[in-house]
């Protein structure tokens, strides 16, 4: 029966304009996520192939510094609202070139209403960051650059 209503969310899905839908069924959660076309997301034909190619060439540098030996990003663990500090005047977590211990919390992601606390997960040095601060994420986009010890 849950395959069905499954089948149903995709077809809503697909004939909306919404453009990710996640539903829980007895314990399980389901997540479905398309992609808008660049004339559904509103990009004029003129400007979608630099848009285009904008986002190739920083695909391209994120793979350059991840194909580096002992560099790896630190990627989102859930999607929400990316915060370096526990309060806004209070100092960031981590800075770039700061040495990070397996267990250091590095910054929060707030997500629907709830502050979660990331936490290293290996010991290095914060080579970039690069999320700004109080910008929304995805789940897995990188938001540091470490370069582990």
């Amino acid at each position: 029966m849950w395959q069905d209503k499954l089948k149903e969310i995709i077809y809503i899905l697909e004939h909306s304009d919404v453009n990710e839908i996640e539903v829980r069924f007895w314990g399980k959660t389901y997540r479905v996520v398309k992609t808008a076309s660049e004339k559904a997301a509103g990009l004029d034909e003129s400007v979608a192939p630099a848009v285009r190619s904008m986002a190739e060439s920083s695909d391209e540098s994120l793979e350059s510094v991840e194909n580096e030996q002992g560099v790896d990003n630190i990627n989102s663990p859930m999607p929400g609202t990316f915060y370096r500090s526990s309060s806004p005047d209070a100092d960031p977590f981590v800075q770039e070139g700061d040495q990070i211990v397996k267990g250091d919390t590095l910054c929060i992601i707030e997500a629907m209403k709830i502050m979660n606390e990331i936490e290293a997960e290996e010991n290095g040095t914060i080579e970039k960051v690069l999320v700004e601060n109080g910008t929304p994420v995805e789940f897995d986009q990188p938001l540091f650059v470490l370069r582990s010890e």
